[in-house]
């Protein structure tokens, strides 16, 4: 290895972890510190605009604890600015022991999870389900959009915020459906259990017409596919349609 590759490797040992690594030699102190601190808060800048909430629940101390964390000890598979927040996610992911220190807040994964979602549909290239004829959702095989994410978290995340916190979760997990409407803001709506699991066999079973989901469906719920169970079913993929939420392939 030259001395070229040793300075670098010395350098970025250090701006990942200037508390344990030394100053590298042959190197101005001071010009070095310039680069630690842009490199900490460039990456702390461009995560804490998907991250609002969570910041003002732990605060700004912990904030930067956890940010320092993330430089020291995640390898970034990514060059994009764009999707260093979900590196941020799989790093808190992979490390539960980083939320065991510190007396992290147990749903600390989960809304950032959430708050992480509203940027990656703001910034998505993906394009809405055209409105096709709602007579034919019965009929054809059905998909779900790329601009509507359902999730299920054991915390109500969308509830969350420095007034509203909890040491234990409620004893029914929230399901939510995150949306893109059409002027590019982001909705966030409750989804019932059938509802979910509606939107989960749609791409789980992308081959089956609607009238087939609805009837596996209360065949699953331990139902019988009954013609107010199908009434009440299409009404809701009538509704997912005109969301833009479900459309027909």
């Amino acid at each position: 290895m030259n001395n070229l590759q040793q300075q670098q490797q010395a350098l970025t040992r250090y701006l990942r972890d200037p508390e344990q690594q030394a100053t590298p030699a042959d190197m101005n102190a001071a010009r070095v510190e310039v680069y630690r601190d842009l490199v900490f808060n460039n990456v702390s800048q461009l995560l804490s605009g998907t991250f609002p909430v969570l910041i003002r629940i732990i605060g700004e101390p912990r904030w930067r604890l956890l940010v320092r964390g993330f430089l020291r000890d995640w390898r970034a598979q990514t060059p994009k600015f764009a999707e260093i927040a979900g590196e941020f996610i799989d790093y808190l992911a992979a490390q539960p022991q980083v939320l065991q220190q510190g007396q992290w807040p147990a749903f600390l994964l989960e809304l950032a999870h959430y708050e992480w979602v509203e940027m990656v549909l703001q910034q998505s290239d993906a394009s809405a389900l055209p409105l096709t004829d709602p007579a034919l959702l019965l009929q054809r095989p059905l998909q779900v959009s790329a601009l509507a994410w359902p999730l299920a978290y054991v915390w109500p995340v969308h509830e969350l915020d420095p007034h509203n916190q909890s040491d234990t979760p409620p004893t029914q997990p929230t399901l939510l459906l995150v949306r893109r409407t059409e002027d590019f803001s982001v909705k966030f709506s409750q989804l019932s259990p059938l509802a979910l699991r509606l939107l989960q066999r749609i791409g789980e079973f992308a081959a089956l017409t609607g009238r087939e989901q609805l009837q596996v469906l209360a065949e699953e719920a331990g139902q019988a596919a009954s013609a107010a169970f199908l009434a009440n079913g299409v009404a809701l993929l009538r509704q997912l349609h005109e969301d833009r939420v479900v459309g027909i392939t």
